[in-house]
């Protein structure tokens, strides 16, 4: 699990594909990485493969990774935010990031709003009910709130205070570039329990109604 505060930008220096996906090799100045570890790579949780510590380490992408982020366009020289998963000892300072893309959005305008920035992206399509005002969302690794959120423009806002902004590959992106998504997991439960609910109090409801009709046979 991550947390969506991100620890520092690495950036990918090798490529190499193959038949079965994709191998990165991402620079970065983490010293203390294992084989088997997970990491969030742009929100995008990864297994190191190998790594030279405080130098690099690499991670495979298999086709269904590729299929959902934006890792099939990556390009050697291209940042990236890294985060380590969270020691069960650490602060929680962000929201809870699985590290499980969602899917992929568009940034739409940029604009700077005295020392902060707002940034404005599209309704990712089949996950506008999980993005909610004031709620979390993880923008390329990156712990944010929905700010404003505009239905019939299917668009929603996001504040970038200066820290986040500089610290993060937030300040290289223009409009038009994508970025990985994924919504709030809590939200993806309450759905799924509420849909539940309905569904038994239906067949509750059936039940009820062959009983009554039984009933009245009788």
């Amino acid at each position: 699990m991550f947390t969506g505060i991100v620890e520092e930008t690495g950036e990918i220096v090798d490529i190499e594909d193959s038949d079965a996906g994709r191998r990165l090799r991402i620079a970065t100045g983490f010293e203390d990485l294992t084989g088997g570890q997970s990491i969030s790579v742009d929100g995008a949780c990864l297994t190191v493969e190998d790594h030279a510590d405080g130098e690099w380490f690499s991670v495979f992408l298999a086709a269904e990774t590729l299929e959902r982020t934006t890792f099939d366009s990556a390009t050697e020289g291209q940042a990236v935010n890294l985060e380590r998963a969270l020691a069960a000892d650490e602060r929680f300072d962000g929201h809870v990031v699985q590290g499980h893309v969602d899917g992929t959005t568009e940034i739409v305008d940029i604009e700077r709003v005295g020392e902060d920035w707002a940034y404005t992206f599209d309704l990712p399509p089949g996950l506008e009910q999980y993005v909610v005002e004031k709620g979390s969302v993880a923008l390329d690794g990156i712990s944010l709130t929905v700010a404003a959120l505009d239905d019939a423009g299917g668009t929603f806002s996001v504040a970038i205070i200066p820290t986040t902004y500089h610290e993060t590959t937030l300040s290289a992106k223009e409009p038009g570039d994508p970025v990985h998504v994924e919504v709030d997991v809590f939200a993806k439960y309450v759905e799924r329990m509420l849909g539940m609910a309905d569904r038994d109090a239906e067949a509750g409801a059936d039940v009820a109604a062959v009983r009554e009709a039984l009933g009245e046979y009788r």
